[in-house]
């Protein structure tokens, strides 16, 4: 068997249902265009209906599958909906992906409780009444995927992101909960955390006169990811290649969370020019 055909077998999403929430984002819509790119039909879902119809364009333009659906992640009342409507065009979701999320940097001190409602609902707990309508058609099906996109602030905090780094955290014990529970049913949950990622919403940090300095010295590789470097690990995880992976929360951060830049060390190697 070729290589090509051995990859294909791996990897391939060629004929998978997949639901993808924030799909307009910076970071959704580079993984929209990346899955559909290796055969998946992808469900685009976002409240933004002129960019979630321009992507859907730009996927299909490129010869892939992809639909779009506005879709209020804080509107728990739809969700039913939404799973039936899919049902009923596709036969059945293979995979939903959780990528819907927003931020407001502020100080622990300086957030109001309408900001706290806000992030939470969004980040949290549409997130989890989403996986439980998705999850409870997948039980039907005996098999499904869920993937969470969780954050480096799961795990490690940066200032002003006191209830985004909660949810996120969340996010990584919410899909632990997922693979305990759901593996039963044939459901598999993972999660990644992207790292520090250059997205026309984080470009004011990277151009910040410290910030991006703070950064870049956390960061072994010394730069922002871009969100298209997120897309394999991804599909590995939406594919079978990871028939055996359940509950695992993947970094994918530049060398951020092994310790960042290294402090100065004895090196007769120095960095070719």
């Amino acid at each position: 068997m070729s290589i090509a055909k051995n990859l294909e077998k791996l990897f391939s999403l060629e004929g998978k249902v997949i639901l993808l929430t924030g799909a307009a984002g910076g970071i959704g819509s580079e993984l929209a265009k990346g899955l559909a790119g290796v055969g998946a039909d992808m469900v685009l879902l976002d409240i933004d209906e002129a960019r979630l119809q321009a992507l859907v364009e730009e996927i299909q333009a490129a010869g892939d599958k992809a639909v779009g659906i506005r879709f209020d992640v804080t509107d728990i009342a739809s969700f039913q909906g939404l799973v039936d409507r899919v049902v009923a065009d596709y036969g059945r979701i293979d995979v939903l992906i959780n990528c819907a999320g927003i931020n407001k940097r502020e100080g622990f001190l300086d957030v109001e409780e309408s900001t706290y409602d806000r992030i939470m609902a969004i980040n949290l707990k549409g997130l989890y009444f989403l996986s439980q309508a998705v999850a409870k058609q997948m039980r039907l099906q005996k098999k499904g995927n869920i993937i969470n996109v969780a954050s480096h602030n799961s795990v490690g905090m940066l200032g002003g992101c006191s209830v985004y780094g909660a949810t996120k955290s969340a996010v990584t014990a919410l899909t632990r909960s997922m693979a305990v529970e759901w593996a039963q049913y044939g459901i598999r949950a993972n999660a990644i955390a992207p790292g520090h990622i250059l997205t026309p919403l984080t470009t004011v940090t990277w151009e910040h006169p410290t910030r991006g300095d703070y950064l870049r010295d956390r960061i072994a590789m010394r730069r922002p990811g871009t969100p298209d470097e997120l897309v394999g690990v991804t599909v590995m995880l939406a594919s079978d290649a990871s028939s055996y992976m359940s509950g695992m929360m993947i970094h994918i951060d530049g060398g951020c969370l092994a310790g960042g830049m290294p402090w100065d060390f004895d090196t007769q190697y120095k960095p070719l020019p």
